[in-house]
């Protein structure tokens, strides 16, 4: 399994497969064809169908910056391993093939390809949360613990970082305002949201907050700002939103936050390497599903629940946003993908309550749940996988 370093990156949104992983990919395929008279580059399925929306265009132009460059879009074409493919070709003068090269965009900022090394980041992690429990309930460790053993004391100076990421990015989309690029005319609303909450009673104030953290992160990220994949661009609001929250509620210091975001990496690990993270693999249950997912599981550590009250935390957060579709209005990561992001964090804080007034015993646990997810995804129509194909996507479409 990889380092949970891999699941939160630190990057330019909107959309980590969208943009983050194809401008990996193009800064790899420079440095082994840096001399070629023009380039070409093929974006297939999802990437191609939601490409201009996510402005995979614009990140591409960037990253090939004074070359010749050509984009075809073939969004009813899929290659093999995933939909989020990308060929990229470099051209000699009189338009011979130098060489071809295939890469996937996987979810994450992740990518799979031929020649890309796979084990760099490799951390020996136990496969499933039913043996990453049954460890900890022999061992009397707790999951942050567990993490460390895995991953060794260097990985609290990077998950400071990125804490530190989150509230930079957190704070300057609560002082942003004006309308969101992309031609759906929406405005930020954090700004707005956050005053309310602000002067709102104690029944308002809960959720308000974490609707205007939410919005300010998830609105950060459609503007392509800089934000942490926690686990993708698009569900980037929800862990900070919570975590900035309880740090609030319960008077966190860093330490526990630090804890807090190792237990959530591992939640995200276990759905990425058993499932998906990708929203065009296995629709927005992969995404939004696993940041609630993730933010239930770190909340419940937070409030000093055991590690079965946060394995059920964590199960609800999945659980309930089974089957969610990724049809984004105009390939934009704005409607609905903002307000789920608000909405996730307020689940995940009721996930949370939850499991803290059981006994962590349930019937359905995070490894099946997991299972099932994957399946849900694979049945999901493309329609519903983040090619803006339909639901939302086309009712908007069809009002015009």
């Amino acid at each position: 399994m990889e380092s949970i370093r891999e699941l939160f990156r630190i990057g330019i949104g909107p959309s980590s497969s969208h943009t983050m992983g194809p401008c990996r990919a193009a800064e790899i395929f420079l440095q082994q064809q840096p001399t070629a008279a023009s380039y070409r580059v093929t974006l297939f399925g999802s990437l191609a169908a939601t490409g201009r929306g996510h402005l995979t265009d614009k990140a591409l132009a960037k990253i090939f910056a004074d070359r010749k460059l050509t984009l075809i879009w073939k969004p009813q074409e899929d290659l093999p391993l995933h939909p989020n493919a990308l060929r990229f070709e470099a051209l000699s003068a009189d338009r011979t093939l130098l060489k071809s090269w295939e890469v996937y965009s996987v979810g994450g900022g992740a990518l799979r390809g031929e020649g890309l090394a796979q084990t760099g980041s490799s951390i020996d992690y136990l496969p499933t949360m039913d043996q990453v429990l049954e460890r900890c309930s022999a061992s009397g460790e707790s999951f942050w613990e567990y993490v460390e053993s895995c991953e060794g004391i260097r990985l609290w100076p990077f998950l400071d970082e990125v804490w530190q990421t989150m509230n930079t990015v957190l704070e300057k989309g609560l002082k942003t305002e004006g309308v969101l690029p992309g031609g759906l005319g929406l405005a930020r609303k954090a700004q707005a949201i956050f005053r309310k909450a602000s002067i709102y009673g104690e029944e308002f104030k809960q959720q308000g907050l974490l609707f205007a953290y939410a919005h300010a992160v998830a609105e950060e990220n459609a503007s392509g700002g800089t934000i942490v994949t926690a686990p993708t661009c698009g569900a980037s609001g929800v862990l900070p939103a919570v975590l900035r929250r309880l740090v609030e509620i319960l008077n966190c210091d860093t330490l526990d936050i630090l804890h807090a975001l190792a237990t959530a990496g591992l939640v995200g690990n276990l759905v990425k390497d058993n499932a998906s993270i990708s929203g065009a693999e296995v629709g927005c249950q992969g995404e939004i599903g696993t940041a609630c997912a993730m933010a239930a599981a770190a909340a419940t550590q937070l409030y000093g629940g055991t590690i079965r009250q946060i394995e059920y935390a964590a199960e609800m957060g999945l659980e309930h946003h089974l089957g969610l579709t990724c049809d984004p209005v105009k390939g934009l990561v704005q409607i609905p993908c903002i307000e789920r992001n608000a909405h996730a964090a307020t689940r995940a804080m009721n996930c949370c309550h939850f499991a803290l007034l059981s006994d962590g015993v349930h019937k359905i646990t995070f490894t099946e749940i997991v299972s099932v997810m994957k399946e849900t995804g694979k049945a999901l129509p493309s329609l519903y996988r983040e090619t803006s194909g339909g639901g939302i996507a086309r009712a908007y479409r069809q009002r015009k």
